[in-house]
């Protein structure tokens, strides 16, 4: 396995390469002498290279960047949900390389797992260097604690699925795994610190502090989603007036929209139809509006991290009342404090996917060996 010095390295590499030797060694707080040392296994193995001389505008010796040798590995992040899985094939960085998604006929473990096989199958990707999966609920140790929309409750789901897949396996909870994907790869890499709160069929919440996810087995209990946001908003299935569960997630969303109009009414609709003046689909998307304005605000003032990533199916609301929402952040804001950088991530199931592949990565770095 790798040290701790190894570990740092190829994440630098991998997280900000292309990068010189002479920023390495700032960020890893090493010598010249002490990098070359570090890095030669790795270039001996072939995991990374050196590119071409570039001159980095200083006087002296051009530099030779590093970075993760091309091919390096595929992996597959698979999420899951309550009726489908949606799986991508990425390389090392999570971009993405495919995508299938695929009903779920069945959420038995046994089931769900050849599933995945088979979406594995359909990518193309015979053998990846690893596999990762996400799900809504608790995950601890490679074990599903509680999973609601799956309804399973302590499933050794990675272990199942390795002994289907025949290559290595990581769980975890599904906004943990997009946490560290927006950190390593997406819109929250070079931040310190910042929230990520998710809106769709649920609403999520999570936390970057010091470049660490803060994680725990209470992330897939969907605390963040009941916290209050509208004192005259509709009521959760808890019972609980004006959370956020209640005014932003999508079937709550398509539910008023549906009552107010007086026939079925589907989320993209209801978007569609607040973007059109209807009065109806306004008044519901404007207060949903008020209420992710409202979360975001707090999220940041209770966490002093004035950055927040938006991402999920339901990030549509944002580009119908993006104005709103901003109002409403300034509004719960202290005008003297820092502005919120937002970060919105459209991509929809496809950012929970590459989440999941995202800790196959980090998972694989760690299985490394040099000797």
């Amino acid at each position: 396995m790798l040290t701790d010095s190894e570990k740092a390295l190829a994440r630098a590499v991998l997280i900000h390469g292309p990068i010189s030797r002479s920023a390495l060694t700032t960020r890893l707080g090493l010598s010249p002498a002490s990098l070359t040392r570090l890095a030669k296994p790795f270039l001996d193995r072939g995991l990374l290279v050196e590119l071409d001389d570039t001159s980095d505008g200083s006087v002296g010796r051009p530099v030779r960047p590093l970075d993760v040798a091309p091919g390096v590995g595929r992996f597959v992040g698979v999420k899951l949900t309550g009726e489908a899985l949606h799986a991508v094939a990425t390389d090392v960085r999570a971009s993405l390389l495919d995508s299938v998604s695929r009903p779920l006929a069945s959420t038995a473990p046994g089931d769900v797992a050849a599933e995945i096989a088979r979406a594995i199958d359909e990518l193309g990707l015979t053998e990846p260097s690893g596999v990762g999966v996400s799900v809504g609920g608790s995950v601890r140790q490679d074990r599903v604690e509680y999973a609601p929309f799956l309804h399973w409750e302590d499933v050794p789901f990675a272990e199942l699925l390795e002994h289907v897949v025949g290559v290595p396996v990581s769980l975890e909870n599904d906004l943990v795994a997009l946490a560290e994907a927006e950190r390593w790869f997406g819109l929250g890499r070079g931040i310190p610190g910042f929230t990520v709160i998710t809106i769709g069929a649920g609403v999520g919440y999570g936390l970057v502090v010091h470049g660490e996810v803060v994680r725990s087995r209470e992330a897939g209990l969907g605390l963040g989603g009941h916290l209050p946001l509208s004192a005259n908003g509709p009521v959760c299935q808890e019972g609980h007036r004006g959370c956020a569960q209640a005014m932003l997630s999508s079937g709550s969303i398509s539910a008023q929209v549906s009552a107010s109009l007086q026939r079925p009414v589907e989320y993209a609709e209801a978007l569609d139809l607040a973007a059109a003046g209807d009065p109806a689909a306004r008044a519901v998307v404007d207060a949903a509006a008020d209420a992710l304005g409202r979360f975001v605000a707090l999220a940041a003032n209770l966490t002093l991290q004035p950055a927040t990533v938006l991402a999920g199916e339901g990030m549509g609301l944002f580009a119908v009342a993006e104005d709103r929402v901003r109002s409403a952040i300034d509004a719960d804001r202290d005008p003297r404090a820092d502005p919120i950088q937002l970060y919105v991530d459209d991509t929809a199931f496809t950012a929970w996917a590459r989440g999941a592949a995202a800790v196959a990565i980090q998972a694989a770095v760690d299985r490394l060996r040099l000797d």
